[in-house]
């Protein structure tokens, strides 16, 4: 974490220090749960919770300052008190001013899926050419972009941030703050579409990292997508291309079990071993890859960067339990990454049968129904031991699957995980395989764990 002054932090967000001024700031957070020691506390005003309600906790726990309301009714004796208008704009203003002063170059993500694999890799890749930061896990919102900002270390060359939204008009202020020299559009797909209404309206919304580019900037975008031509025409500034196919400026082929990157304008190529399954993340690599050239990163270290990636939490994670193999891939789901993650699980090598477990894909709004529905037709193009849904929306997908003729397999709709580990206990078997998705609201990894304790 880096060190701030208190005079510092005074001047970017406009406060009056009360009860002292600190030396120093060992980091800033908004969480008293894992607050670093020395650092300054937040606190932030949320719809179901009040941050000010635990500035004596964050004191208690190595706080050395708190960023309170002007207003708000907080006294601590001798503790530093950093008092503002309003805590949320300090935040920002904070960011804000940090993020002049280091004057690097960021690469900001969006897009449907895929925003924290392909920011984890181009970090990864970029780490070759100098100090990177990035998003602190998948910190992309209104309150965890700008406390990724203020984590980066001073002496950091590059940033690479992603931005997320699930509400029209939340991406423009991100992107604002974050100034982005280089976007990435990773796809665009029917994600949040509850609050967006059309894939179109999706589309314009994550343009808007585009939008911000300098016109010295940088796009990278991939040419399969079905809103490629709405997000070019976004960007002011040129654009590279990747995809699967050889008509981008980097593509990827196949050859003798591992993957080439190529890049079209030299000939230049690379083969890789891909530390992730599927055709999606072939692409998700293609994007780090397309950063990597452009600032400079040679082959060999790319290549290096990418078969060390090791993916974070519930991101087609594997483990093997008493000859089971489980694959949680539960951190997320909707329409897209539901598909992508069938369709890799289904080419999986496995010696014995493979097993779903599906649950609900939440935020789809009025076509949930039919979105799950059509996931469960899909299931007929391949061969299944068994499919187990979990809860009110997973259910679709399994009528989606019958009514498409899946038949002669086990089918259970379960009401939640600890229903869907008894389903599977005694029907899997060594050699068997399960692919865990769902949306992150039913926390379907529970599953893998309660099924362990069924069969200890």
């Amino acid at each position: 974490m880096p060190v701030f002054s208190g005079n510092e932090l005074a001047g970017w967000t406009g406060g009056q220090w009360e009860n002292g001024l600190p030396p120093s700031l060992n980091g800033i957070s908004n969480d008293t749960r894992n607050l670093p020691a020395g650092s300054l506390y937040v606190a932030i005003k949320g719809r179901n919770f009040d941050g000010h309600a635990f500035v004596e906790r964050a004191f208690a726990a190595g706080a050395a300052g708190a960023l309170v309301a002007s207003n708000a009714d907080v006294h601590v004796a001798g503790r530093p008190l950093l008092r503002v208008g309003d805590t949320m704009k300090a935040l920002y203003d904070m960011a804000r001013g940090y993020r002049a002063m280091l004057g690097i170059p960021i690469v900001g993500i969006t897009g449907s899926v895929g925003k924290t694999t392909v920011k984890e890799m181009t970090a990864a890749v970029l780490s070759a050419v100098g100090s990177t930061g990035r998003t602190l896990g998948n910190w992309n919102n209104d309150v965890g972009l700008p406390l990724s900002l203020l984590s980066m270390e001073r002496d950091t060359k590059v940033g690479v941030l992603e931005a997320g939204t699930n509400h029209p008009g939340e991406l423009a202020p991100l992107c604002a703050l974050l100034k982005p020299a280089w976007g990435m559009v990773t796809n665009v797909g029917p994600v949040h579409i509850e609050f967006f209404g059309t894939q179109e309206a999706i589309a314009c919304e994550k343009a808007e990292m585009l939008r911000i580019l300098p016109p010295n900037g940088t796009a990278v975008l991939c040419l399969d997508g079905k809103f490629y031509d709405t997000l070019r025409e976004a960007a002011p500034c040129r654009v590279v291309t990747v995809s699967l196919e050889g008509k981008a400026d980097y593509y990827c082929r196949k050859k003798d079990g591992l993957a080439v990157a190529v890049e079209r304008t030299t000939g230049e190529e690379m083969s890789f071993a891909p530390p992730l399954s599927g055709d999606h993340n072939l692409v998700n690599i293609l994007f780090a890859v397309a950063a990597g050239r452009g600032f400079g990163a040679g082959w060999d270290s790319i290549r290096t960067a990418i078969e060390n990636y090791k993916p974070l939490p519930h991101r087609w994670n594997r483990e093997h339990v008493r000859g089971v193999l489980f694959i949680d891939d539960a951190y997320n789901a909707n329409p897209v990454s539901m598909k992508a993650a069938i369709d890799t699980f289904a080419g999986f090598p496995v010696s014995g049968r493979k097993w779903l477990v599906l649950g609900d894909m939440l935020e789809l709004g009025a076509a949930e129904r039919e979105l799950h529905e059509e996931i469960g037709k899909s299931l007929v193009k391949f061969v299944w031991g068994g499919l187990i849904v979990v809860g009110s929306r997973g259910r679709w997908i399994a009528d989606g699957a019958e009514a498409a003729g899946l038949s002669g397999v086990t089918v259970a709709r379960c009401a939640n995980t600890l229903e869907a580990a008894a389903a599977l206990s005694g029907r899997i078997g060594k050699g068997d395989a399960v692919l865990l998705k769902a949306s992150r609201g039913m926390k379907l990894e529970e599953t893998k764990k309660q099924y362990v304790l069924l069969v200890l």
